[in-house]
Formats: structure tokens, C-alpha cells, sequence
């Protein structure tokens, strides 16, 4: 195996990340959200979009590498009150230490190599240097491999769920949470 290693994305990774995106998608979320919504990725300017995802203040893009080869990206960064409120809109005790892991993706034929870990590991250690403790993402209920990604590392659902419009149906996804003092396990 080559050199296995995180960085943080620059603007010019944007093509690349767009290219992951689409193609994992595709693989990935077809059957969750559609052909028609996943086709429209390839008309959609995601470079654009990452380009200003990548620059954008507090929020943190990094890439999985092995050799020459981009492999994954994972986003985080504070977590906006929105995504951790209770039900009733109310905010946790210990919203200002929490960060979001808003997406984490591997492309399918570099999974299970540890580059999953690796992203969430770096994204976990810049949050606690930021001053957070614990982290919130969202996952696709039915997405049992990401569940059970997040699990094995130590994070479980807090029992807030939420149902998004697909454009054919709906989607409902789970929140999932833990420290950012991780022990990944295999």
C-alpha cells in the first residue's frame, strides 16, 4: 500500500472533490435518492460549490491521499445551531463545543484501507484544538456501513431524526454524536 495521509483541501482539489462526489454518490445513493437527483450532480457546478466550501471562514475540507491518488474528503467545522437542537429547537448545554462532521466520503474502491478513520481522526483533532468536545453528523438511516463506521468509533444516536425531501420520497436520517477524543476500533 502507498502512503496513506490527510491534508487540508485547497481550492484547486475543488475539480477533484467534485469528481468523488458524483462518482460515490452515484454508487452510493442512488437507490436512496434517485437516478434523477444524482444524474443532476453532472450538470451541477460542484467545483464551484466546493471552491467556495473549501474558503469559506470556520469551515475545514480535508482530503484522504494514498500515493498520488485523492481517495476521500471530510468537512467540518462548528456545528451551526440548526443542526444540533433538540426537537423542540432548544440548544444543548454544550453547543459552543460542538463541531459537525457535515460529510465524510471515501470513493468505493479505496474503502476499508482506514482512510474513513483517518479523516474523521484529523477533523476530530482540529475541532478539540478549536476548542470543541464533541462532535454531531447526520446518516442516512438505512446507510448501515456509515452507521457502523461511526459506531466503531465511539459514537451513537441521540435519538433526533430528521425526513428530507428527495424530490421522489423521502430520506430520513439519523443523528449520530461523541466525543472528539476518538479510539477508533476496527
Amino acid at each position: 500500500m502507498s502512503a496513506a495521509e490527510v491534508r487540508p483541501a485547497t481550492p484547486s482539489d475543488a475539480a477533484e472533490i467534485a469528481r468523488i462526489q458524483r462518482l460515490t454518490w452515484r454508487a452510493a445513493y442512488t437507490d436512496l435518492l434517485g437516478a434523477e437527483a444524482i444524474d443532476a450532480l453532472d450538470g451541477a457546478d460542484l467545483e464551484g460549490t466546493w471552491t467556495e466550501t473549501i474558503t469559506f471562514p470556520g469551515t475545514r475540507v480535508y482530503l484522504a491521499t494514498e500515493g498520488d491518488f485523492t481517495v476521500g474528503y471530510c468537512v467540518a467545522g462548528p456545528a451551526p445551531a440548526e443542526e444540533i437542537a433538540s426537537a423542540d429547537g432548544s440548544a444543548p448545554e454544550d453547543a459552543a463545543a460542538t463541531g459537525l462532521i457535515a460529510t465524510l466520503v471515501v470513493e468505493p474502491r479505496w474503502g476499508r484501507r482506514g482512510h474513513a478513520g483517518r479523516l474523521l481522526g484529523t477533523a476530530a483533532t482540529d475541532l478539540r484544538a478549536d476548542g470543541l468536545e464533541r462532535g454531531v453528523t447526520w446518516v442516512a438511516q438505512s446507510d448501515h456501513a456509515t452507521l457502523g463506521f461511526y459506531r466503531r468509533a465511539g459514537w451513537a444516536p441521540d435519538g433526533t431524526v430528521r425526513t428530507l425531501d428527495t424530490g421522489r420520497g423521502t430520506l430520513r436520517e439519523v443523528r449520530l454524536t461523541g466525543t472528539l477524543r476518538l479510539e477508533l476500533t476496527r
